[in-house]
């Protein structure tokens, strides 16, 4: 084990900490955790501020995953060098935790689909493309973003051993994080069953 081992996880919780949908909603002058179902993540953020400050969350969400990911993948050329499979697994897992436990947010944070997404399109992009499949087609079938998100998660599990099978750190490290994003949703879980969850609309909120 070298320092980079160390290094470039807790740098990824540091990044993933940075809560992108938090501050977009205070810029647009809203505390997102105020509104809509209180959550931090992109989807309030859409639904609280409309669709360009959503998708702005979004993005940066998925980028503050990616980056550290892929910076631990190939280098940062002339500065740092990459580090092994296990190194980069546990660089993803800390840039999930920083989104979810963000110390920015007194340890509170959103439900990590949009920063887990931007590390597998790192580590695993065919299981990206076979989870979005699932979530899109859950979302146009019921309108229901949680459901998509449950539904895309409990995907990823199998698609990774399909597609990188001769990879145990990267196996582990979607098993967990697609743990993580169920247990996340239990709430959500509950609502679903009993049919009070709130349903996704295109027209978002404050920029329609």
């Amino acid at each position: 084990m070298t320092v980079y081992d160390l290094a470039y996880p807790a740098v990824a919780f540091l990044l993933g900490s940075v809560p992108w949908s938090f501050i977009i909603g205070r810029i647009r002058g809203f505390d997102i955790r105020e509104s809509g179902s209180g959550n931090t993540g992109a989807t309030n953020l859409f639904r609280v501020c409309g669709k360009r400050a959503g998708l702005a969350g979004l993005l940066l969400d998925a980028l503050k995953g990616a980056v550290p990911v892929l910076a631990a993948t190939r280098g940062i050329s002339g500065l740092t060098p990459p580090v092994g499979e296990w190194a980069v697994s546990a660089a993803g897992i800390c840039a999930v935790l920083g989104h979810v436990y963000s110390p920015w947010l007194r340890f509170r944070g959103g439900k990590g689909v949009a920063t887990t997404l931007g590390v597998i399109l790192v580590l695993s992009p065919f299981s990206v493309l076979s989870g979005l499949a699932v979530f899109i087609l859950a979302l146009l079938t019921t309108r229901y973003v949680s459901l998509g998100s449950i539904a895309a998660a409990v995907a990823l599990i199998p698609s990774v051993f399909v597609f990188r099978p001769d990879s145990p750190p990267v196996q582990i490290f979607v098993c967990a994080v697609a743990v993580l994003i169920l247990v996340r949703h239990r709430s959500n879980m509950v609502r679903l069953l009993r049919g009070k969850e709130n349903r996704f609309s295109l027209r978002g909120g404050k920029d329609g």
